[in-house]
């Protein structure tokens, strides 16, 4: 029995002191320390375990539970990032609809182009849910368009109400006709637009844009960052985990191979994050930020964008925050973000797996 409560006792203190790096990956860059990334985004599988070491102890009746909890309790303020219940002032009612600003982010996944859903209505049920959801303000990741009859997303989109405002950036054009990018839609006037390239070759890519509410000038931030590019073959192996055997060689290969492309995209993050957030202080206007952050709350990226910005799903969201749909855990990697010029309501995350990302959206309501 000693023997035992004394195991448990060092996997506890790993754990422990696990849970304490974890709160230091916001704020320290991975083109730095890349390393501490990684704690930032077992984040939560610390803290659960860290839990369930207090309950062990106080059934065992060991005074153990108290490093647990006193290592929770400093970083209390993270969990309200991955789970809420806000009651109070969370619904619309509180405020006149028709003055209320809805906002959608969504990574479409270029609207299941490659079939990946085996499911050909799939990029029809996306833009069915677009034209259900009819956002004020829509902002789309992993964007496409084909100028052909047989896949054109653009002028689809364009025969919706509130989408006749535009602002789309390219990052890839094939054969002058099938483009990849972000796109931007708005009932309100754009005034103004421009983009944030972080790489000549890079898929990901910032847009803002500038629009004019009643007599407000208001600046839409639309960002997709760094990407992992897990390949077929990484998602394959994190699927084979649970249902096969696998070889010694072949999991370290494999391991290998989803850390890199982790530590690689950690790395880009950082610097793309510094560049966008430095242009969000630089903004003379009330800004709304959304976008796929390919990041977690408890990462340098979501730290250094959201620095002096309201988180939406923190204000006025519930229930667990997961927008991911894939292979991996669902983290929460899609956002929308805003001054504090605004309040919100009524967050929400849309449970519809078209894409590898569920759709967020909530209402905006700018304060007089």
């Amino acid at each position: 029995m000693f023997f035992f409560k004394s195991f448990f006792a060092i996997v506890n203190y790993i754990l422990i002191i696990g849970l304490l790096l974890s709160y230091l990956a916001p704020h320290i860059s991975p083109e730095n320390f890349w390393f501490i990334a990684f704690f930032g985004l077992a984040y939560p599988i610390f803290l659960i375990l860290n839990i369930l070491f207090v309950i062990f102890w106080l059934i065992q009746f060991n005074i153990r539970f108290i490093f647990s909890l006193l290592a929770i309790a400093a970083g209390y303020h993270q969990i309200s990032s991955f789970a809420q219940i806000n009651i109070k002032n969370a619904t619309i009612d509180k405020v006149d609809e028709a003055k209320a600003i809805k906002v959608m982010s969504y990574n479409v996944r270029v609207f299941d182009l490659y079939n990946w859903s085996h499911n050909k209505e799939t990029r029809n049920k996306m833009l069915g849910l677009i034209g259900d959801e009819s956002p004020d303000i829509l902002c789309l990741q992993e964007f496409y368009a084909d100028d052909s009859r047989g896949f054109n997303t653009l002028d689809t989109l364009l025969t919706f109400p509130k989408k006749k405002n535009y602002h789309i950036e390219y990052t890839t054009t094939l054969q002058k006709m099938h483009h990849w990018g972000i796109a931007t839609f708005t009932k309100y006037p754009i005034v103004n637009k421009g983009k944030i390239i972080f790489e000549e070759k890079s898929n990901n890519l910032c847009i803002y844009t500038d629009i004019k509410v009643d007599d407000d000038t208001v600046r839409i931030y639309n960002m997709h960052l760094q990407s992992i590019h897990f390949d077929y073959v990484d998602y394959r192996f994190v699927d084979s985990l649970s249902v096969e055997k696998l070889n010694e060689k072949d999991t370290k290969e494999k391991s290998k191979s989803i850390f890199r492309r982790l530590k690689n995209a950690f790395i880009k993050r950082a610097g793309q994050v510094d560049i966008v957030s430095e242009h969000i202080r630089k903004c003379p206007y009330p800004v709304i930020v959304c976008g796929d952050f390919n990041d977690t709350p408890s990462s340098y990226t979501y730290h250094t964008i959201s620095k002096n910005l309201k988180d939406a799903f923190v204000e006025s969201g519930n229930g667990l925050g997961r927008t991911y749909t894939g292979s991996f855990p669902s983290f929460r990697i899609d956002y929308i973000l805003y001054s504090p010029q605004f309040k919100s309501y009524e967050f929400h995350t849309i449970p519809e797996k078209l894409s590898d990302h569920y759709p967020v959206n909530c209402y905006l309501e700018i304060l007089k």
